[in-house]
C-alpha cells in the first residue's frame, strides 16, 4: 500500500502554534479531563501558573502535523516513547519538530521535540509511523 517517496534520514519539519483557550474547551470535551489546573484559571493562578494549564496530550498533538507531514498520508502513528518536561501555559506559542532518524517501508522513526518560545523543552521524545494498513479492528 505504501506508494509514496520514505523519507530520509535528517530530514525535518517543524510546526509552531499558540495554545488558545478555545481549543483547551474543546479537548477539554474531546477527552473528559476536567483536572482543575487544566480548566479553572484561579486553581492555576493559585498553583503559581500565569493561566491554565494546556494538556500535555494536546500541547503533543501539534508534533503529529510535523511526523504526518514528513511521512505523508500513507502512514500512522504506530509508537510514542515522551517525557514531558515542563508544563505549557495556555495562551503559550509552541514549536514541535520531527526529524526522521531511521527509515524503511516498515517503520519511519522521529526524535520529536516541543519547545516554547524562549527555547524552553517542553517534551521530548520518540515517535515510530507505521504503514496505514486497513485493521480488522476498524470493520
Amino acid at each position: 500500500m505504501q506508494t509514496e517517496t520514505i523519507p530520509e534520514r535528517g530530514a525535518s519539519l517543524s510546526f509552531r502554534k499558540t495554545m488558545t483557550v478555545a481549543e483547551q474547551a474543546m479537548f477539554t470535551g474531546i477527552s473528559g479531563n476536567l483536572a482543575p489546573l487544566h480548566v479553572d484559571a484561579a486553581a492555576a493562578r493559585a498553583a503559581g501558573f500565569p493561566n491554565m494549564l494546556s494538556f500535555e496530550l494536546a500541547v503533543l498533538s501539534l508534533a503529529t502535523s510535523a511526523l504526518n507531514r514528513l511521512a505523508g498520508p500513507a502512514w500512522r502513528i504506530g509508537a510514542l516513547d515522551m517525557r514531558f518536561d515542563a508544563p505549557v501555559a495556555v495562551g503559550s506559542t509552541i514549536e514541535a519538530s520531527a526529524t526522521v532518524t531511521e527509515a524503511d517501508p516498515q517503520a519511519i522513526r522521529f526524535d520529536v521535540t516541543c519547545t516554547l518560545d524562549g527555547g524552553a523543552r517542553a517534551i521530548r521524545g520518540h515517535a515510530t509511523m507505521v504503514p496505514l494498513v486497513a485493521s480488522a479492528a476498524l470493520v
